[in-house]
């Protein structure tokens, strides 16, 4: 037991699906994994555990942030063993030819967090991927004809931003899409020399203004879901 989660060691799997909203872990768990059992109820947190084409695998929300997805990683990692964290997330489209519903892999995740900033006393930090993530990840798509995007995205301390027009400097770069919690996961993994990777799908535009629900956003990003399982 962590101070964040309540499962004993051995409950959760070396691979680890991790979607920020606990009832995307729930829907996930019930749909795609059999006998599964719940192993954190902690802050309503949900985590289970089961077996995916014979392959144990678990599935945990993070919350929102790179604070929140920090503290369950680290402890995933140091009290339970996992090995591969895989992020299955939404994320806001930043470019034209991004469009909702895409899915998007985090090849790396620029940053306006300050907690790298803190971390290398205010050098720049590049987080990266897990190669071996990405390159299974970009075979499994193919194979399942899958069409994803790949490149750099944007992890954010805001939601809200004062700035709005500001995503057209970060668009300009390469940027392709902004969530909230890449850098975060892949710093951790790096520190602690595990795999991570950042499935995304594309839950609204600041291009278009399109967006989807919140129930949406929870049931229906299947093919991210799908590649991300596969990596187990």
């Amino acid at each position: 037991m962590s101070l964040h989660i309540e499962a004993k060691r051995g409950d959760i799997a070396e691979t680890i699906l991790l979607p920020g909203d606990p009832l995307r872990a729930k829907w996930i768990a019930e749909t795609f994994l059999k006998n599964a059992v719940c192993f954190n109820r902690v802050r309503n947190m949900l985590g289970y555990t089961g077996f995916f084409n014979g392959k144990k695998i678990s599935v945990m929300g993070t919350g929102m942030g790179v604070p929140s997805i920090s503290i369950y990683a680290h402890e995933l990692i140091n009290d339970y063993g996992v090995k591969n964290l895989i992020r299955v997330g939404s994320a806001g489209s930043y470019n034209e030819s991004i469009k909702i519903r895409d899915i998007v892999i985090a090849m790396a995740a620029s940053s306006n967090s300050g907690l790298n900033e803190l971390r290398f006393g205010g050098a720049d930090y590049a987080p990266t991927a897990s190669f071996e993530l990405f390159m299974k990840a970009v075979d499994i798509a193919r194979e399942k004809n899958i069409d994803i995007k790949a490149g750099n995205v944007f992890t954010s301390d805001e939601f809200y931003a004062d700035a709005f027009e500001s995503y057209k400097k970060w668009s300009k770069f390469g940027i392709l899409c902004v969530e909230m919690e890449a850098a975060g996961l892949y710093t951790v993994a790096a520190k602690h020399n595990v795999n991570a990777l950042a499935i995304l799908t594309i839950s609204d535009s600041l291009v278009s203004g399109e967006k989807t629900t919140s129930k949406e956003r929870e049931t229906t990003f299947i093919g991210m879901i799908e590649i991300a399982l596969e990596l187990a």
